[in-house]
């Protein structure tokens, strides 16, 4: 009983440690994104079966949970819903890249004879990109300018439409199997809504938090745990705690806090449960299904690559930047590895059977974004000079 005990307690610590220093390591010696290192670490050590079993599904899946909680709240935040009715184009774009996606995705998984169930999960989640890599390769180059500001605007709307895609094949997926059409929607409709709900009624509050911490670091703790509480409330309520942590940021935005002076990231305890995120994720991967399903995987990539590449570049014009640098917004678009996952695993603790049985069809493209994705972030903001790295 007692060894049961302290072998999740010595191992999450131990393979905490060795992603942070293969970050670290990939970083100083290669200037790769450390995120990659992380993800890296997580697929090795779920590959040899080290990270199985090491601590029960829930929790790690919470603690998950609430590491890109904190990355959608600050991609809440640093969205700005007036650019959108300033300048539609990058709405619009948004909007046609996430249905192309899908409906390419689709079609592309279809050639592979995948059954059509498997097809809708796969397309919707493809819909979406990663905040917790985009944020962090953000952070890491100190990337500003106009192709980073897309890239946020755009990340947070593909989280959102791949959210509100999932949700409604989880009600396809409950009318074909209960045929109850009243069910199907209000579920739906139920966790979208009040998840949102939820996050704008903490952002209502904010004010009042903010005017608590006085302090940067009393800031970064604040908000922090009002995003883990956030996390827990939606949790317990079967809602949606990543919607809800991204309805929270924007209000937070929209009733003018000022979180200029908090910690980026979070400070110390947003990058320690970066590390864990990433390797949770990668811990979920089994390379059983590698090898039939890493053509599919390549398949879709490029699929889902060109679609956000195409969309972005046929809109550069007219949406107020260079053709340039549309190709490269689209190219930063990549990574969806973590969010993916977690809206399966999300999914899956709700009682959408469909999830778990969906993941083996993907799990090479996961594998692939899982470290490319981030690569491919940290190169486009590079070729687009955006990056200012001294010091970091």
């Amino acid at each position: 009983m007692t060894e049961d005990l302290l072998r999740p307690l010595i191992a999450w610590p131990l393979m905490l440690l060795a992603a942070w220093l293969a970050g670290e390591w990939l970083h100083r010696r290669w200037q790769l994104p450390r995120v990659c290192g992380y993800g890296a670490v997580g697929l090795l050590l779920g590959g040899v079966g080290l990270s199985q079993g090491v601590a029960s599904r829930e929790t790690q899946g919470f603690m998950a949970n609430v590491a890109m909680s904190l990355a959608l709240f600050e991609l809440g935040y640093r969205v700005n819903p007036r650019w959108f009715r300033h300048n539609p184009w990058v709405l619009i774009a948004g909007i046609a890249q996430a249905l192309l996606t899908f409906g390419t995705v689709f079609w592309v998984a279809g050639l592979f004879d995948v059954a059509i169930d498997h097809r809708l999960v796969l397309a919707a989640l493809c819909v979406a990109t990663s905040p917790a890599a985009v944020i962090r390769v953000t952070h890491e180059l100190r990337s500003a300018g106009q192709v980073t500001e897309r890239l946020m605007h755009l990340c947070a709307l593909n989280c959102l439409i791949a959210v509100l895609l999932l949700k409604m094949v989880v009600g396809y997926w409950h009318l074909e199997t209960s045929g109850d059409l009243g069910k199907a929607a209000f579920d739906s409709i139920y966790v979208i809504a009040l998840s949102l709900v939820a996050g704008a009624a903490f952002g209502v509050v904010a004010p009042w938090l903010n005017r608590l911490a006085t302090s940067s670091q009393a800031t970064t703790v604040t908000f922090a745990i009002a995003v883990l509480l956030l996390s827990g409330v939606a949790s317990s309520l079967h809602l949606s705690p990543l919607l809800a942590a991204l309805a929270f940021g924007a209000i937070a935005r929209e009733r003018r806090i000022m979180l200029s002076h908090a910690q980026r990231n979070f400070g110390a305890l947003g990058d320690v449960l970066t590390v864990f995120l990433f390797v949770f994720v990668g811990s979920l991967l089994s390379w059983s299904g590698l090898l039939g399903s890493l053509l599919l995987g390549i398949a879709v990539l490029l699929t889902r690559t060109a679609s956000h590449t195409l969309v972005n570049l046929s809109l550069a014009r007219v949406s107020g930047t260079t053709f340039r640098k549309g190709a490269l917004t689209g190219l930063a678009l990549m990574p969806m590895s973590a969010f993916a996952l977690l809206l399966l695993e999300e999914s899956r603790a709700y009682g959408f059977d469909l999830a778990r049985d969906s993941l083996p069809v993907i799990i090479g493209l996961l594998m692939l974004l899982e470290v490319m994705g981030p690569l491919f972030t940290q190169r486009a903001l590079l070729l687009a000079r955006e990056a200012h790295t001294e010091g970091n």
